[in-house]
């Protein structure tokens, strides 16, 4: 049987947001997002990262750095409390009029936020049922995933959720919920799964 989901975001989301990550000391947990995942962990609620990275697009890095980071945003997770992400799916992949450069990885695809690609990857990958699922991010877009893949969308203030907030929300979407921090976020999920 198909069984609910809490996706989220990488950048202001779990870690702090610090643009383009080039070097692996700069990746740091926002505080209590380690906590936050426990949480979901403890209750047995399939967690999964859904991210976009165009670095490697823009030619910033390679795939390999962005595995070299999530390997370390896994392990900083199980350091801090033990937490960890049941799957991650990120997407490399930029079109030439977003910024992408590097042929390999510049074309549109499927998979960029607000694209549903991941997400129905992930629900095919693990039986996941999109519409009792719900997706955690800093950015209009990633509400704008929740909302054209079926989900509850939740926007952190954290990131670049601050600057959402408060004033003119971009893209006309309006989120579920609004949260200080993932911790919040999760808060509330664990108060309206069905």
């Amino acid at each position: 049987m198909a069984k609910p989901a809490v996706f989220l975001d990488r950048d202001g989301v779990l870690n702090v947001e610090t643009g383009y990550i080039d070097d692996l000391k700069d990746l740091r947990l926002i505080p209590g997002s380690a906590q936050a995942v426990r949480s979901l962990n403890d209750r047995g609620i399939f967690c999964c990262l859904v991210s976009n990275q165009s670095g490697p697009a823009r030619n910033y890095y390679g795939v390999d750095h962005v595995e070299a980071l999530h390997k370390k945003l896994c392990t900083l997770l199980k350091k801090e409390a033990g937490a960890f992400l049941d799957a991650l799916y990120y997407c490399p992949y930029l079109s030439g009029s977003a910024g992408g450069t590097k042929a390999e990885f510049t074309k549109w695809s499927t998979w960029r936020k607000p694209n549903t690609g991941m997400l129905v990857t992930a629900a095919w990958d693990y039986d996941l049922d999109l519409r009792k699922s719900f997706m955690v991010g800093d950015k209009a877009t990633d509400v704008d995933l929740a909302h054209n893949a079926g989900l509850k969308g939740i926007l952190v203030q954290t990131g670049y959720g601050n600057k959402v907030v408060g004033g003119e929300y971009q893209h006309n979407t309006h989120p579920e919920y609004v949260a200080e921090n993932l911790q919040g976020g999760v808060a509330w999920i664990l108060e309206n799964l069905v």
